[in-house]
């Protein structure tokens, strides 16, 4: 097969494509054709993306953690598991030929490939209103997004958030399943992104290029940083007590002083087939969109990780990677 792999750790100077081996099932497995491959900007640099769950090297390594495809067969026990209707580990709807979404295991070979061999338990039906390249920028930044309000934050009605990034990723989805539980949003963005972020249900926009996001933002609930840095430290005074700071910014966080009365969490987000399947219902009720910026062909991701690095971007970038 075709796939996009690593030899090196390093940065985008080391994406290859090339011939890979076809992948192996294990125990658990479905085997997916992938159509769609999102991208994520961080993983060049993040240690998982070489390496196995005990931290051994696994070059030449394939990246990419969300997808949409097709599955083409199933490993002997999940198929029997689904012929018997075994309770707790059936999942009859992931079936030959069945059109899937996922978030893939940070420890395996990943989705920028023709196929992939991944957990069937990760695989969720893909939301029907949704093309492939739509399904594919969803897994992580939609559950990263769901997990941080509602995991985390447990982000309610009439609470108001400050959601750094609003036009990235993670940023989009965060944005309206906020405003969907009646949250007051507040976002910050690129001056080219605002009327995008308004679209989305902001209800402030800060243009990070003009204004100090803390002289436009106060007494919050939540606030949820991608960013990390000076970002994530002058956030801290902002949140009213009993506030909580959510972190995804790739580091570990400083919990802040006692006397204020506000806590910090960092997360890195988990597979989770239940809450794909409700974000796709959400998807397709017309609550939740995509937003994609760029598509390019497995054989450009190379370009791809680069543009992941280009200020004021916003959406996901995704990799076309077979047809339909």
């Amino acid at each position: 097969m075709k796939a996009i792999r690593l030899h090196a750790p390093g940065g985008p100077e080391q994406v290859v494509f090339e011939d890979a081996p076809m992948p192996t099932l294990q125990p658990g497995d479905a085997l997916v054709r992938v159509l769609a491959s999102g991208t994520t900007r961080n993983e060049l640099d993040w240690g998982p993306t070489y390496t196995d769950e005990h931290g051994r090297s696994r070059t030449p390594s394939i990246p990419g953690h969300e997808l949409c495809g097709i599955v083409e067969a199933l490993a002997p026990d999940v198929a029997a598991n689904n012929a018997a209707g075994n309770t707790g580990s059936a999942v009859t709807d992931i079936t030959p030929g069945a059109p899937v979404y996922g978030l893939t295991s940070f420890f395996r070979d990943g989705t920028a490939a023709e196929y992939i061999a991944v957990s069937a338990a990760d695989l969720a039906p893909k939301p029907t209103t949704l093309d492939a390249i739509q399904a594919a920028s969803v897994p992580l930044s939609g559950l990263t997004a769901w997990q941080a309000l509602f995991d985390h934050a447990h982000l309610k009605k009439g609470q108001r958030i400050l959601i750094h990034g609003g036009a990235g990723g993670v940023g989009t989805f965060a944005i309206q399943l906020a405003r969907f539980i009646g949250a007051h949003v507040i976002t910050t963005a690129h001056p080219r992104n605002i009327e995008l972020v308004k679209s989305l249900g902001a209800d402030e926009v800060i243009d990070y290029t003009k204004q100090r996001f803390e002289d436009h933002a106060a007494d919050l609930d939540v606030v949820l940083d991608s960013l990390g840095g000076d970002t994530q430290q002058h956030s801290w005074r902002l949140l009213k007590r009993g506030g909580v700071l959510v972190s995804i910014a790739g580091e570990s966080i400083e919990q802040p002083a006692p006397e204020l009365g506000v806590r910090g969490v960092f997360f890195i987000v988990k597979s989770n087939r239940g809450q794909l399947i409700e974000l796709g219902k959400l998807i397709d009720k017309g609550h939740v969109k995509t937003v994609v910026s760029t598509v390019l062909p497995l054989e450009q991701a190379k370009k791809a990780f680069e543009m992941a690095f280009t200020a004021g971007k916003f959406g996901k970038i995704v990799l076309q990677v077979t047809n339909s």
